[in-house]
């Protein structure tokens, strides 16, 4: 269980950060980078949870939430063993099956796609699309880390995976597809 009674604790004034194994890292470190990343997109989630609190899809955000929490907890902590255990919180491979399932729900309704679509269709959507886009992010800022040190490959699954998803429930809230923005290919040449 987390206990904070005392936010600051001046331990980072120096430019660092502690990890879960107690290390230090510079602010600027990669580890940092990715962990900063999949939190900014944790906080897109969240403007979406206050968008649709009311949907379908509120209990979907909130488990997608938790699970980035998750997450930043595994790329804190360093290492090359990625099983979970009572004291190390680490993805495990169900977290990006259950993403799978819930991206075949939102899809089985929605026609196929026949052209790229544009950001937008109503706020809600557009809401989840920047979202997206910082999970996209966060992969990236992720990939990039795994470039130079260990990164648990279910992390990395899952952020790809949610990417996808938010995509398709961005469609979903579109009226399933039928109010998505169509890019249309050099219309302003």
């Amino acid at each position: 269980m987390v206990k904070l009674n005392k936010i600051y604790t001046r331990t980072g004034d120096d430019g660092t950060t502690g990890l879960v194994d107690g290390s230090r890292l510079p602010k600027h470190a990669a580890r940092m980078e990715a962990i900063g990343a999949v939190d900014e997109a944790n906080s897109a989630l969240g403007l979406c949870s206050v968008e649709l609190a009311q949907s379908d899809h509120a209990d979907l955000l909130m488990r997608i939430q938790n699970d980035l929490f998750d997450l930043g907890a595994d790329l804190a902590t360093p290492g090359e063993d990625f099983a979970p255990g009572e004291m190390t919180l680490r993805m495990v491979p169900g977290q990006t099956d259950w993403l799978e399932q819930a991206i075949d729900r939102l899809n089985a309704d929605m026609a196929p796609l026949t052209s790229f679509i544009l950001p937008g269709g109503s706020e809600a959507a557009a809401r989840v699309h920047v979202a997206r886009a910082s999970v996209r992010r966060a992969e990236r800022c992720a990939v990039a880390l795994a470039g130079a040190e260990p990164v648990n490959p279910a992390a990395l699954a899952y952020l790809n995976r949610l990417s996808d998803l938010l995509f398709v429930l961005a469609r979903a809230i579109n009226g399933k597809g039928t109010a998505d923005v169509l890019w249309v290919p050099g219309q302003n040449r």
